[in-house]
């Protein structure tokens, strides 16, 4: 077994002010993102959002990751905490956010601003899309330096003694999070918006962000302890697989269609 290392969840102190790893993984992935995002439009000016449409999204994605993860953290997973003190929901300095929160937020945010901006959608989806897994990586990383969300108990070499958790080793399943639904996503969707095939299909990035998140949460889930509130939902099903399950079910929903639309778009152009 591997001892848990001794990081202080806070990187530095500013005279009363404490600037935690949660806080700046936060800040990593929404500006690592933010220029990510400016240097993928830039691959087909003709055909994708300009610059100036995406630098003036990320004000709406960063309120829809916070606004949303903490309003899914709230309904998904303590209702019946935040129904007793609901201005307890205000208090998000205490932590508690939901990925799948996040994520119905930043949809949201998306729909309408391409609506008011006149961007087709999956042209602007496909680029956020590709730049979610950033934010994902140093999160995890942060939720693995703050010794929470460990795994299950575990035999293996590499297993985690981790300090609120008892003595004995789990797997740290933060940081398989880390590497499969960030580092590994990344790199499928960068070779898919890489691609210039790909790209004249608006969608299929998409869409497999959203069945690559889910297929991996969901296999990940089966080495992650549920949250002590809550165990299981349904047999050995834990709330993170309910909840990837109809991400999985919309992407490969969206891929199809996308895929459909580009066959009967170059049809016609035939």
């Amino acid at each position: 077994m591997i001892e848990f290392p001794n990081i202080d969840p806070i990187a530095f102190s500013i005279g009363p002010f404490a600037i935690r790893w949660y806080a700046l993984a936060y800040l990593a992935g929404f500006i690592g993102g933010w220029r990510y995002a400016l240097w993928l439009s830039s691959k087909d000016k003709d055909l994708l959002p300009t610059r100036e449409q995406v630098d003036d999204f990320f004000p709406w994605a960063i309120l829809g990751v916070i606004l949303g993860g903490r309003l899914g953290y709230v309904l998904f997973y303590q209702p019946g905490l935040y129904l007793n003190a609901p201005l307890d929901a205000f208090k998000v300095w205490e932590g508690g956010m939901a990925f799948h929160g996040g994520a119905l937020g930043v949809i949201i945010a998306l729909l309408v601003y391409s609506y008011l901006k006149t961007i087709p959608l999956f042209r602007l989806t496909d680029i956020v899309c590709a730049v979610v897994p950033i934010g994902i990586f140093f999160g995890r990383i942060a939720n693995f330096i703050n010794g929470e969300l460990w795994g299950r108990p575990t035999d293996q070499p590499w297993g985690v003694v981790f300090p609120y958790a008892g003595s004995m080793p789990r797997h740290p399943s933060q940081l398989y999070e880390a590497l499969l639904e960030g580092l590994v996503l990344f790199l499928i969707l960068l070779v898919l918006y890489l691609w210039s095939k790909t790209r004249l299909r608006p969608g299929i990035v998409t869409g497999t962000f959203l069945a690559g998140y889910g297929i991996f949460r969901m296999f990940v889930e089966l080495f992650r302890e549920p949250d002590a509130h809550l165990g299981f939902i349904v047999g050995a099903i834990s709330m993170g697989q309910i909840l990837s399950l109809p991400m999985v079910i919309a992407g490969l929903g969206i891929i199809a269609y996308a895929i459909l639309k580009g066959h009967r778009t170059q049809v016609q152009k035939a």
